[in-house]
Order: C-alpha cells, then structure tokens, then sequence
C-alpha cells in the first residue's frame, strides 16, 4: 500500500506554529518580490481569493477582511519541511519526497502486522505534536489512487479526521467518479481539454479507456497513469535525484541600458550557479543565457533572447561558468534596448567525481582548492562574504519582502525569546 502525506496549507501552517495568534485568521503568503498569493489558508479560500490574486490588486480587499499578508519565508519553510520529512522517514525505509509538503510513503506487508488506517491516525498525530503542522494522509494500492485518497481527506476534514482509505472497489470507484479529469494527478490541463472532447469528464471515465486510445493520445506516461487508477501500480517510488537543471533568474530593480550593469547580473547569477553546482557535486556542459526587456512597458521597444554555451569541458567553477556566460551574453546583448530582466541556467549536469577528461582542454586545476575554500568562508560567515571582482562589491541582491516574518529555526537571533516574572 502507497501512502500520500501532504502538509495542510503548509506556508501558512508554518507561520501559525510560532505565531498561534494567527490560528482562525485568513492567512495568505506572497511569491517573490511580493508579487502574489502562492499559499491561502482555509479562512483565506473562503473569503474567495484565488490562487496567483496579484497583491496590488487585492490589496485592498486584504486589508478590507483582515487578512495577515506574509512575505515567502524559504528559510523557515525548507527548515520545517525537512523536520517532518524526517519524522516521516521513521515510519517506513520506502519514502519519496514528492515536493516541500508532500511525500509518497510505501507501507509493504504493512498491511499483514497493522492496521493502515491506526497507524496513519498515529503518523498524522505525531507530525503535528513534534512539529505543529496539520497533514492529510490518503493511503491505496496505487500512487495515483493514494493521492486522490489524500484529496478525500483533505476535502472532508470532519468526516475522514484527516486520513482515508482506499481499500474497496467500491471506494475506488466512488472516489474516481467524483474527481474531474482537470483535478487528476498528472493530467495537465491540454491533455485534460482532449479528454473532455472525447466526453471523459470524470477519473473513472478516464480509467475505463481503452489502453490503446490512452497510449495513442497520451504515450505510455498516460498509460500508467490509467493503470494506477485501476489500482495496478504502475508507477514506481523513485529515489532523490540531483537536479538536472541549475537556473539563477531575476527581474532588475529598474530597467538597465548599459551592458555593464547587465553583466555584473549575469556574473552574480553565475556565482550562485556554480556554488549550487558545488554543493550538489556536480558539473555542467551547457550554459544558457538570456534576456529580456519590459513586456509591459508597450511605449518602449521590445527585445528578447536566449543563447546556449557549449563548454570545453565539465567544470563547476565560478571563475570559468562566468566567463562562458559572459561570452554568451555579449553574442546576444543589443544597445538602444530597456532591459527588465536576465538569467543564466546550467545543463548536460555530471556527478564531479565521475568527470570525462580531454585530451586538449580541461578545467583548470587550481580552481578547485580556491572554490572549496570560497565555499566554507561563505558558510561560515554568509554567502557575500567574499566575492569576485566583477561582482558588485556593495551590493547585496535581496527581494523584495517587505512582511517577511522571523527565520524562527535558522536565525539564533530570531529566535523566540520567552520571559519569565
């Protein structure tokens, strides 16, 4: 049997477990830069705000009905996030980190020394002493089928107390019946509007295609999909993976003209790049750099581009990522243009220890010492600690977060303090 554990509100959960004043209140927490809603409390959902609601347009409704607006607190979210992963890795050596908020439990032969539905009620009462957040748990034959279970707990809070079972055919059959294609793991919104042209408008309908239609319109993805609905799994548990792609993207405080001030971007971007690289173990072969200018600024003239690097040989230096972007940005940087916003991503990732070498050209050797020792000073004393030359060396790139709450469990100096008369 899979199990599906997925956090409740997880954003706004978290700014609950260290202000519980905010219990019973319309929570909503802002993307970058403030832009807008990417999590909403219950409350939140209620009062009608969708997800993406643009912060300047709801602004005032916000204040209107009393929501308490936050800022994307990362550091406390990934710190809290892992607390309950490990507490979920106690449970069973089979466990998939599926996101931030959720992850894929395999209860194998469980089901022959436990009662599933006590020891997910035990699981869900644990996470929430040890940590404070609120999880669902669904739990089936089927990845698939585990996760339209966790949609039944969550969507029925009072009648499931959080946790269901898919254990029945007729279960399965209820649950799939009541779930639109739209809503099904893993069908994305095109494949979902083909499915409706073929009057499919439910899971079940889904489930009960012929497999030669699914494989057809939607490759054998598509097809696995439809047998683990049929609770046949399907689909595997997979094992933490390395990134296959690095990206470091931001939008300009205000619109840049002179190559210079985009190329200083382009070398901080790198930087954050190659140390990601670093820490992960990895090397790139590939460098993609774009830019753009302002889409909404219709007055001025538009331009965008992208271009790929191919590099010489596999490397995760700062020094060399940076100068291969820097070449790619000067093959595609144009004057007379208002740029808005730049971005390198890294590809064609290798493990560090298992790099091809050349004949002709390599890496640099020296850089690797020089690197790893960068690396720990910034560990140590902050990631702008030292920088390289073509960096700014004043600057520091911060979003905007103007309602950012405190870095309660990374933060020493943000901690709660508690006073006792």
């Amino acid at each position: 049997m899979y199990a599906l554990i997925d956090c409740n509100n997880f954003y706004a959960s978290c700014e609950r477990v260290f202000n519980p004043s905010l219990n019973g209140l319309p929570i909503v927490v802002l993307s970058n830069n403030d832009g807008c809603a990417i999590a909403r409390s219950n409350e939140a959902k209620a009062l009608g705000i969708p997800m993406g609601a643009p912060y300047f347009e709801y602004k005032k409704l916000f204040a209107e009905k009393g929501v308490k607006v936050f800022s994307s607190n990362y550091s406390l979210y990934g710190d809290m996030s892992q607390r309950v992963m490990n507490i979920l890795s106690r449970y069973t050596p089979d466990i998939e980190i599926y996101s931030i908020d959720e992850a894929f439990l395999l209860f194998e032969g469980f089901d022959c020394f436990f009662d599933l539905e006590s020891y997910a009620r035990e699981i869900k009462k644990y996470v929430f002493r040890a940590t404070g957040i609120p999880v669902s748990i669904g739990i089936a034959k089927s990845k698939a089928l585990a996760k339209t279970a966790n949609r039944v707990a969550k969507k029925f809070p009072e009648r499931t107390q959080g946790v269901y079972i898919i254990d029945t055919e007729e279960k399965r059959k209820k649950v799939l019946n009541w779930i639109k294609v739209p809503d099904v793991w893993g069908i994305g919104s095109r494949y979902a509007k083909m499915l409706q042209m073929h009057s499919v408008h439910t899971a079940l309908e889904f489930a009960q295609l012929p497999d030669d239609f699914v494989r057809d319109k939607m490759t054998i993805v598509g097809l696995r999909l439809k047998h683990d609905l049929m609770g046949k799994p399907s689909i595997q548990m997979e094992q933490v993976q390395n990134k296959k792609g690095i990206a470091c993207t931001r939008s300009f405080p205000k619109m840049y003209t002179r190559y210079d001030d985009i190329a200083e971007r382009i070398r901080t971007f790198s930087g954050v790049c190659a140390r990601k690289l670093r820490r992960q173990g990895s090397d790139c072969t590939i460098i993609m750099v774009f830019l753009r200018s302002n889409p909404f600024r219709t007055d001025l003239k538009q331009y965008g581009r992208s271009v790929c690097v191919k590099l010489p040989y596999p490397t995760n230096s700062t020094i060399e990522i940076t100068q291969h972007a820097l070449k790619g940005l000067k093959s595609i940087y144009k004057e007379g243009y208002h740029y808005k916003k730049a971005g390198i991503m890294v590809m064609g990732l290798s493990p560090t220890l298992e790099k091809q070498f050349s004949l002709f050209e390599n890496s640099d050797p020296r850089h690797l010492p020089i690197m790893k020792a960068i690396d720990r000073i910034n560990l140590l004393n902050g990631y702008d600690c030292v920088k390289f030359g073509g960096m700014d060396l004043r600057r520091k790139w911060k979003m905007n977060r103007n309602r950012l709450s405190p870095k309660y469990t990374s933060k020493i100096d943000q901690i709660i303090t508690v006073k006792c008369d």
